[in-house]
């Protein structure tokens, strides 16, 4: 009961300057703020990163000309134009190298298309695939209705398309599209399939593009400056080092590599994207750990200052305090619990307003919400540390004065 009266004291003297307590929390929610919002937004993003990355499964990984980065700072990109693409040939001999050892996966992309169906027309932000049978099981998607294209498709040219779910829902709403002609970029396909509706991953939508096979997309857009991404889908997890393996040995072969000559193009797995992140994220998450260190430490300094203030004006009211009977100890909890409740309800404000924007910006990026309990925790102990920390000097400086002395102050 003793205590309870000592912080009700406390709160009350806080109330009575709100501006001035005010402004001194803001300092504390700042430097909170800045560390919650990007740890948020970061953990948003890598269980993004993480999920849309697994669903390609843990036994698939991939062949192309340039390196796989989710960031590209720091790599000399002149270094890999200057590689010879990937062509078809090569695709065709590496596939045939591998034999049934995988499931082999060849895709090409453009993009910025527009498909047209009885006058209705989707926005020009399209995506074309050009794959064979193997790019829809090795990406991760599901044929709805309708079917896959099969090797005659690729052996024969076809102007077929499977077209994705969004597709589907702006040009064919309420009929069936298989076995309907399209435009696509201004050229006419049949649509023999449509894809289950996946989402989107990495802040895009995944259902907005179509697919069709591969020669007819080299048909149509031609060969030059055309580097083919290769999807190799190993059948187990515990054969997957050994389809690696012999997937690098059959690539050299392709591309007619000599035994002292290095690899000219880039094998990668899901795992290296995720790991790429976390190194990202680690460096990000050490800036932003540092902006709000500072932060809190002036935020800190703020509090002593203000609280020094706070006993100087008060100086007469703890000595009326101690000639009654107060003691030392009872002045010093009172003092520590107005610097502590400071700290601790600015880094409370901070969490939230952290979080809150933190998810909208993750949100904007088709991310998932994401609370982060280990820095929030963080945050509220070390806001409770400096509240205690810097509030030490002052509320020891009020009750250390001398009674008398500080009756007679004015």
């Amino acid at each position: 009961m003793f205590y309870k009266e000592i912080a009700t004291m406390a709160f009350a003297s806080l109330q009575s300057n709100k501006l001035r307590s005010g402004l001194t929390m803001l300092g504390i929610t700042v430097g909170v703020f800045s560390i919650i919002g990007v740890m948020t937004i970061l953990g948003a993003l890598q269980t993004t990163i993480e999920k849309g990355l697994s669903e390609l499964g843990t036994n698939t990984f991939q062949i192309q000309k340039y390196p796989a980065t989710l960031f590209g700072g720091g790599i000399d990109w002149n270094k890999y134009n200057n590689r010879r693409n990937i062509d078809y040939d090569d695709a065709l001999m590496f596939k045939r190298l591998m034999g049934n050892d995988a499931k082999i996966g060849l895709e090409l992309w453009t993009g910025a298309k527009q498909a047209v169906y009885q006058g209705k027309k989707t926005n020009p932000n399209l995506g074309l695939a050009g794959g064979d049978p193997n790019y829809i099981a090795n990406n991760a998607y599901v044929i709805a209705y309708g079917r896959n294209i099969s090797d005659e498709d690729v052996l024969y040219a076809r102007n077929v398309i499977v077209i994705g779910d969004g597709i589907q829902k702006m040009l064919f709403e309420s009929e069936n599209p298989v076995g309907k002609e399209l435009k696509f970029d201004g050229r006419t396909y049949t649509v023999i399939g449509v894809l289950e509706l996946k989402g989107s991953a990495f802040g895009q939508g995944q259902d907005n593009f179509a697919i069709t096979p591969i020669t007819r997309f080299l048909t149509n857009y031609g060969r030059m400056n055309r580097s083919i991404n290769i999807t190799v889908q190993a059948p187990s997890q515990a054969l997957y080092q050994s389809v690696m393996d012999k997937a690098i040995g059959a690539m050299r072969i392709a591309r007619k590599l000599k035994a002292e000559d290095l690899n000219d193009f880039e094998i990668y797995a899901n795992d290296s994207l995720v790991k790429q992140f976390q190194d990202f994220a680690g460096v990000i998450r050490i800036g932003a750990f540092v902006i709000s260190f500072i932060a809190l430490i002036t935020a800190g300094i703020g509090i002593m200052n203000i609280m020094l203030v706070s006993v100087t004006e008060r100086t007469k009211e703890i000595g009326i305090r101690k000639s009654i009977g107060a003691k030392k100890a009872n002045i010093l909890t009172q003092f520590l619990i107005e610097a502590t409740v400071l700290s601790v309800s600015g880094g409370v404000l901070g969490i939230l307003v952290g979080v809150v924007i933190g998810n909208l910006v993750a949100a904007s990026m088709s991310a998932p919400f994401v609370f982060p309990f280990d820095w929030a925790a963080i945050g509220l102990l070390v806001c409770s540390a400096i509240g205690v920390g810097f509030g030490f000097y002052p509320a020891y400086k009020a009750a250390s004065l001398d009674p008398i002395e500080a009756l007679r102050f004015e």
